[in-house]
């Protein structure tokens, strides 16, 4: 009760200027022209009456000058990894049995997770990663930021034609390697971009950054005027894999794979009519974040020495109440009044009436058109299709990302939209309700709307493969 009101009283607060301001722009001109018209050719009327409008005119100016700049989204490019890289089911298992050899019990686990991942055929891991036993350094780790990052960049920079020289901000997010120099300082050098490009290294905050990096972009596109900011979302898993047996480490290896995507934004107003979409809403929610046991993804060392990622057992149950209060705070912005008052009525019923009434989940199908969960596993997509009440169409994206490239962290969510784009389901007007969920626990929303009928790219990284999809998923593989 008290978040929604919170979120109310914030939304009124956001509102009121402008209704103010119109106000009296109405009060001013009622005045200046409510003499006779006689009176026109008096001096001192003509005087108040230039007053008036000239006050008029300087509070429309103000208004628009410090009016939130739109954020243009004008193209996005998925990092496509090349075949030999692929890690198929067999080959998966076979390490296992390799790496593991004397742990039958962690061998055992792995198999289970494969066999409920959700994970296809086609999925790739590094270089560094299919050596037997992996011995992974940070050479191996620049490779794949370099072999990722710069392919990424090189298709977006061919999609939309800008130059580097014109990027007027960069922004990298990659959680576990933070090398030094920054992966940051690595793009500007490749691309010679100019040195006073704002550049920004995000680090250590999980499969959620990827938006985090996004609401950053928008801030600085709302102090910085005509200009280009670029974002690239990716997670560098060379030198996190596991080789202990501690069970919650082992899942990350069973569900990471290499992927990336570098998305270029904007708040030119020329770029209106040629960019993809306009950014509506940005919402960011921590949940305990200080608390250890809502810490859900870390980086932690073992009894043997060693380093890996772990995942708390209870990832659901965090993951869940984060997501409801993510879901108070972009329920005002976009449901219709219809659900907001459905809400209200039951919450008002469960707490003050005493009613034995179940929680109202508002119906979100009737403010988006698609929706973009974070692949983070197949458990995840169905917790948040069950709690959501969401079809099977729209998590198709979310497990066919998932399916065909793995968990590939923050920028799973970009995979998810070139799903929908390669489809040919993206019209103009559709809203497309981004979730990223990461470590801490974040979940994070992004609300874009479609300006116009998206064709599929013809090199994207759905180009080769989207005719076999969507896949149907074996039943000896559901959990």
């Amino acid at each position: 009760m008290l978040r929604s009101a919170k979120r109310s009283y914030e939304y009124l607060t956001n509102h009121v200027p402008k209704l103010l301001l119109v106000t009296i722009i109405f009060a001013i001109f009622i005045q200046a022209f409510k003499q006779a018209p006689y009176q026109l050719l008096d001096d001192n009327y003509f005087i108040h009456t230039l007053t008036f409008c000239l006050l008029a005119i300087s509070i429309l100016a103000f208004y628009f000058l410090n009016k939130p700049q739109t954020i243009y989204l004008v193209d996005f490019a998925c990092f496509k990894p090349p075949s030999m890289l692929r890690v198929p089911y067999a080959t998966a298992v076979e390490h296992a049995h390799i790496i593991l050899a004397s742990e039958p019990k962690s061998v055992s686990f792995q198999v289970k997770i494969f066999d409920r991942s959700g994970l296809g055929e086609e999925t790739c891991l590094p270089h560094s990663l299919h050596y037997l036993p992996p011995k992974p350094n940070m050479m191996d780790a620049r490779d794949e930021a370099e072999m990722v990052i710069f392919s990424a960049m090189d298709s977006l920079l061919q999609q939309t034609g800008i130059s580097p020289k014109d990027i007027d901000i960069l922004i990298v997010n990659c959680s576990l390697f933070a090398p030094t120099p920054s992966i940051s300082a690595m793009v500007v050098n490749k691309y010679k971009m100019r040195s006073n490009v704002k550049s920004y290294n995000l680090s250590g905050m999980g499969c959620s950054a990827g938006l985090i990096s996004i609401d950053f972009a928008k801030n600085l596109l709302q102090v910085h005027h005509e200009s280009y900011a670029v974002v690239i979302s990716t997670e560098i898993i060379t030198p996190n894999s596991y080789t202990g047996k501690e069970r919650s480490m082992l899942v990350p290896n069973c569900l990471f794979r290499i992927g990336g995507a570098a998305i270029l934004l904007t708040n030119k107003r020329s770029q209106r009519k040629h960019a993809k979409y306009t950014l509506l809403h940005v919402v960011r929610t921590h949940k305990g974040s200080e608390d250890k046991s809502y810490r859900c993804v870390t980086q932690e060392e073992d009894k043997e020495g060693h380093v890996g990622i772990a995942l708390n057992l209870d990832l659901m149950v965090i993951a869940g109440n984060s997501l409801k209060s993510n879901i108070s705070s972009i329920g005002p912005l976009v449901l219709p009044a219809s659900e907001q008052l459905l809400f209200i009525f039951n919450l008002f019923g469960r707490k003050f009436l005493k009613l034995d009434l179940k929680p109202y989940i508002p119906d979100f199908k009737k403010a988006f058109r698609h929706f973009c969960i974070h692949a983070g596993g197949r458990a995840v997509i169905d917790e948040l299709q069950k709690s959501l009440r969401l079809t099977s169409e729209h998590v198709e994206a979310s497990r066919m990302t998932l399916h065909r490239f793995g968990n590939t962290s923050s920028s799973s969510l970009w995979y998810e939209i070139g799903y929908m784009e390669a489809k040919g389901r993206m019209k103009k007007g559709d809203r497309v309700w981004q979730i990223g969920f990461g470590s801490g626990f974040k979940c994070n929303s992004a609300v874009w709307v479609c300006n116009r009928e998206i064709e599929a790219a013809k090199n994207g990284a759905w180009a080769d493969c989207i005719h076999r999809y969507p896949v149907n998923e074996p039943e000896a593989v559901k959990p």
